[in-house]
């Protein structure tokens, strides 16, 4: 397949942009090396950029950290790691220099002492574009071929107060015991269930001692290289729960349809032994899912009374160097939408949205969401914003019961870098979540960045259904356009004539 030769993509082909791998494009059918596989699904920039943002990061060793991690990292990537690793290193040659680059870019306004990563959200508008744009790139390409993995450890994930999915779990984790299969990991609270029945389990073969195996929270975000590939029994709240789980490093993700409508859950559980098998021996169809990154920003004391600061003034005015007016405080990789609203106040909520160094407008509202394509069919429906296929590399901006006639849902391209915040002068504070789950208020002054993630969330499609299945799943979930056919006219004709 002739493949267009982008800015910095060269005219290298895909093959050629694996090292030492072994990925195709020839008929659908691919493959790719264990030290492929192992690496981390994430995007990895050119570490001699420098960094903006205001009030996002301030620290001149940022660049160097992440070069430090690259190189820890070069055993240890996933396809999708090296092959936009090898696609930064094509365009080097075609950098602008730092000084035109310098001329784009202003001061940040963080105190952050020792960065552990390099967040997007400190990413320069260059850098953000080229991220961006090589993702998307990517999941094109991945959609159109198979990876060929080879699985060792399969992650089970499913609602463990359901008993009938329970059920399901150990139907899986029974058959994945048998043979020579990959071993599987369950939750760790099964290990004790009565319906799970671990210790009968392992106890029907000899050759399942010690086969079975537990994950907790902390192993997923501390050791998320020990699973292969990760497997969901339940709904779409159950794969944002995975999403939920691997902060960072997200292992390809199947799902099986037990839920409610099942926009993201793609596969019949019936047929879940012959699913399992060509996935693990054909190799599975990828495609990248946009996530974003959410930072929670904290207001700093500062000489002037909270009465006389202005949340404008300190995010895109003019200001000292060393006047550090907001500190990170906790960062989240979400798949569906970041809402800022009320919360438990009984009034509205006074939002500021800024977009780069820019402000777009101040909002009075029950909150606002800012959805991923992905999260465009969940809350973001709900409130009034516009449906947006996946593929779409976008920022959806819905406000939520805004107190004005004329507000209307955008959509931003996903190379902004947002910022939500809650005014000095407001009246009460606000609540950020993410994804739904995580609850934190924001006091006036606070704000959330948010911005495209470094860590795409690898979501396995039936092959060959890739451009016509969201569609197919807006009609069947939503009844999207559904109505009776308008009847066609019965000419009248005269018989006199």
């Amino acid at each position: 397949m002739q493949q267009s030769n982008p800015q910095w993509f060269e005219s290298t082909s895909l093959r050629e942009s694996v090292s030492g791998g072994d990925l195709h494009e020839d008929q659908g059918d691919s493959s790719a090396s264990d030290a492929e596989y192992h690496r981390a699904l994430e995007v990895v920039f050119d570490a001699e950029n420098i960094h903006r943002r205001r009030s996002s990061l301030a620290s001149s060793d940022a660049a160097n950290l992440a070069k430090q991690r690259a190189d820890q990292r070069a055993d240890t990537a996933c396809f999708v790691h090296q092959l936009l690793e090898s696609q930064g290193k094509g365009r080097k040659a075609k950098a602008k220099s730092r000084e035109a680059i310098l001329e784009n870019q202003k001061s940040d306004k963080v105190s952050d002492g020792n960065v552990p990563t390099t967040h997007s959200r400190l990413l320069s508008k260059k850098q953000l574009s080229d991220m961006a744009w090589g993702v998307r790139e990517l999941s094109k390409r991945l959609g159109s071929i198979r990876l060929k993995l080879k699985v060792k450890t399969v992650f089970l994930l499913t609602k463990a107060h359901d008993e009938t999915l329970i059920e399901y779990t150990r139907e899986v984790a029974k058959w994945l015991l048998s043979s020579d299969r990959p071993t599987p990991y369950v939750e760790k609270t099964l290990e004790k269930n009565d319906k799970f029945d671990a210790e009968g389990l392992v106890s029907q073969d000899p050759s399942h001692n010690g086969r079975l195996k537990y994950w907790t929270n902390e192993l997923c975000a501390q050791h998320p290289h020990t699973f292969d590939f990760v497997v969901t029994l339940g709904g779409d709240g159950t794969l944002l729960y995975a999403s939920w789980l691997f902060q960072r490093i997200v292992p390809p993700v199947l799902s099986f349809a037990l839920g409610s409508l099942g926009f993201l859950t793609k596969f019949d559980y019936e047929g879940f032994r012959e699913t399992l098998t060509k996935s693990f021996s054909d190799g599975v169809t990828v495609s990248l899912r946009l996530r974003f990154e959410g930072t929670v920003m904290r207001s700093q004391s500062h000489e002037k009374k909270q009465q006389d600061r202005d949340l404008i003034e300190e995010l895109i005015g003019e200001e000292c160097d060393n006047n550090h007016t907001h500190k990170p405080d906790s960062s989240y990789e979400i798949l569906n939408d970041i809402v800022v609203d009320r919360g438990p106040n009984p009034t509205m909520s006074a939002i500021e949205i800024f977009g780069d160094d820019e402000h777009f407008t101040t909002v009075q509202a029950d909150g606002v969401c800012v959805a991923t394509p992905t999260g465009s069919t969940a809350y973001n429906l709900a409130a009034g914003g516009s449906l947006c296929h996946p593929e779409n590399p976008v920022i959806l901006v819905t406000a939520i019961c805004a107190h004005t006639l004329s507000f209307r849902p955008i959509i931003l391209p996903d190379t902004i870098v947002l910022r939500v915040g809650v005014p000095y002068d407001a009246r009460t504070s606000s609540w950020a979540s993410f994804d739904g789950r995580e609850r934190v208020e924001l006091h006036p002054g606070d704000y959330v960045t948010i911005s495209a993630s470094r860590y795409p969330f690898a979501n396995v499609m039936p092959q060959g259904r890739r451009s016509e299945d969201w569609v197919n799943s807006i009609s069947r979930t939503l009844q999207w356009n559904s109505r009776q056919r308008q009847k066609s006219f019965k000419e009248w004709q005269d018989h006199h004539t």
